[in-house]
C-alpha cells in the first residue's frame, strides 16, 4: 500500500511539473533577477579578456609587420641613393668611357682616397702607388669634353709623393703649382699659376699677344713637368698691364675642382 502510495503521488508531481506554464513562479523570478546582472558581468569580462589576448596577438602581428616594412624601406632607400648616385655621376662616367675609348696615352686608374681640408680638391690623395706603376712626376687627367662629341685629356695636376698603395697629387689651382700653356688659336704661351681660393690666372710671354676670352687653352710641355697638349680651360678675362708691359689672363679649367670621383694617371 505504501508503494502504490508513493508511486500515485510521484505520477500526480509528473503530471504537474510537464504541463507548459505560461509564466515563472517568484523563486524563478528572484533567482533570475540575481543571476542576470552575474551573468552580464561574466560576459563582459569574458569579453575583455578576449579582446584583450586579440589585441596582443594583433599586436605581435602589426610588429612583426612593421619590422618587415622598416628591412624593405631601408633597402630601397639604399638602392634610391645608389641610383641617386649613378645618376648625378652618369655625365661624369661618360666622359670617362669616352677617355678611356679614345685615349692614345696609357692611363691607370685611382679612386680619391683622401683630400686635404678645403672646398677645392687642390692636393689630395690616391689608391695607386709604386707597386701600381706609379712614380712621382706623372700626370693626373680626367676626360673632358671641349666639343660636342668631343672628348680630350683634360689636366688636373701632377703626382709629387708615392707610396707602395698610395700616391700624393698637387692639383694646377693649387698655389705652389705652375704650368706652361699655348693657345691653340694663335700659337702663343705663358705661365699658369694656382691660387688659395681655386682661381687659375697667369700672363703671357708676348705683352702683344692676341688672346680674347674664349680662347682655349693646353699644356705647352716646357719645363717638363706636364706633358703637352693636356687641355686645360677656357680664357675668361684679360687685363693688359702696362706699367709691367705684359698681358695677365684667368682661366676657367676645365675640370671642376669641387667634384672630383676618379682620375687616371699617364704613363708614358
Amino acid at each position: 500500500m505504501i508503494v502504490t502510495l508513493v508511486a500515485i503521488i510521484l505520477i500526480i508531481i509528473i503530471g504537474m511539473t510537464n504541463k507548459d506554464r505560461l509564466s515563472l513562479t517568484k523563486f524563478e523570478k528572484t533567482i533570475g533577477n540575481i543571476i542576470s546582472p552575474i551573468n552580464k558581468i561574466t560576459n563582459s569580462v569574458g569579453n575583455s579578456i578576449s579582446n584583450f589576448f586579440a589585441t596582443i596577438a594583433n599586436l605581435t602581428n602589426l610588429i612583426e609587420e612593421n619590422e618587415e616594412l622598416r628591412v624593405k624601406v631601408a633597402a630601397l632607400e639604399e638602392e634610391n641613393r645608389d641610383l641617386k648616385n649613378i645618376i648625378g655621376k652618369y655625365d661624369f662616367l661618360k666622359k670617362e668611357a669616352a677617355l678611356m675609348e679614345n685615349t692614345n696615352f696609357n692611363i691607370i686608374p685611382a679612386q680619391i682616397t683622401m683630400m686635404e681640408p678645403g672646398n677645392w680638391y687642390d692636393v689630395f690623395v690616391i689608391d695607386k702607388g709604386s707597386k701600381d706603376g706609379i712614380e712621382k712626376g706623372d700626370n693626373v687627367i680626367n676626360g673632358i669634353e671641349i666639343e660636342s662629341g668631343v672628348i680630350e685629356e683634360g689636366i688636373i695636376g701632377r703626382v709629387v709623393d708615392v707610396g707602395d698603395n698610395w700616391s700624393k697629387v698637387i692639383s694646377i689651382i693649387d698655389e705652389q703649382s705652375r704650368i706652361s700653356f699655348k693657345i691653340t688659336r694663335t700659337q702663343d704661351g705663358g705661365i699658369l699659376y694656382g691660387s688659395v681660393d681655386g682661381v687659375l690666372s697667369g700672363y703671357l710671354f708676348d705683352s702683344e699677344a692676341d688672346v680674347v676670352p674664349g680662347d682655349k687653352i693646353f699644356t705647352s710641355g716646357l719645363g717638363g713637368a706636364f706633358l703637352e697638349d693636356l687641355y686645360i680651360g677656357e680664357v675668361e678675362e684679360v687685363h693688359e698691364v702696362e706699367e709691367e708691359l705684359m698681358k695677365k689672363i684667368v682661366v676657367k679649367p676645365a675640370i671642376n675642382f669641387k667634384k672630383i670621383y676618379r682620375v687616371f694617371i699617364i704613363k708614358e
